[in-house]
């Protein structure tokens, strides 16, 4: 059973990314590929592979404070294998908070194939911006 994001984020719909966990500093997201996802070689490309890590990775900070929103302040990925797009096997997408301070997460994030095989890993630093109910695109500085 897939749960809601709580906001709209049009570019994770339109992906396809679907939330299963979201609490207590922790997330897992599924994503399946589909063949516009796919690079030369019939892998899902690594461009769609970090937008999932960063997506996985925002929601388990976000998990904490739920009504603040986060943005990527940076991110390090690590390509392990190639994160296969068969039809009807999903990506597993875990995210785990590691630290935070009022302001910053400090998270990592796997990608699995449906073999439970690690493709690859990240780390990432997100700010806590707020986020007012309804609110539109987040404010620039």
């Amino acid at each position: 059973m897939s749960l809601d994001f709580g906001i709209p984020v049009p570019f994770v719909q339109h992906l396809g990314f679907t939330l299963e966990k979201f609490a207590d500093g922790e997330s897992e997201l599924r994503f399946a590929p589909r063949p516009e996802h796919c690079n030369s070689f019939g892998v899902t490309h690594g461009g769609a592979v970090m937008t999932f890590l960063d997506v996985v990775m925002a929601v388990a900070a976000r998990s904490v404070q739920p009504d603040s929103g986060v943005v990527t302040i940076e991110m390090k990925t690590s390509f392990m294998r190639p994160a296969p797009a068969a039809a009807g096997t999903a990506l597993v997408g875990r995210g785990r908070l590691l630290h935070r301070t009022r302001s910053m997460a400090f998270v990592e994030g796997s990608v699995f194939d449906g073999e439970d095989r690690l493709c690859a890993q990240a780390t990432g630093t997100f700010k806590y911006v707020p986020r007012a109910a309804g609110q539109g695109p987040l404010p620039t500085d």
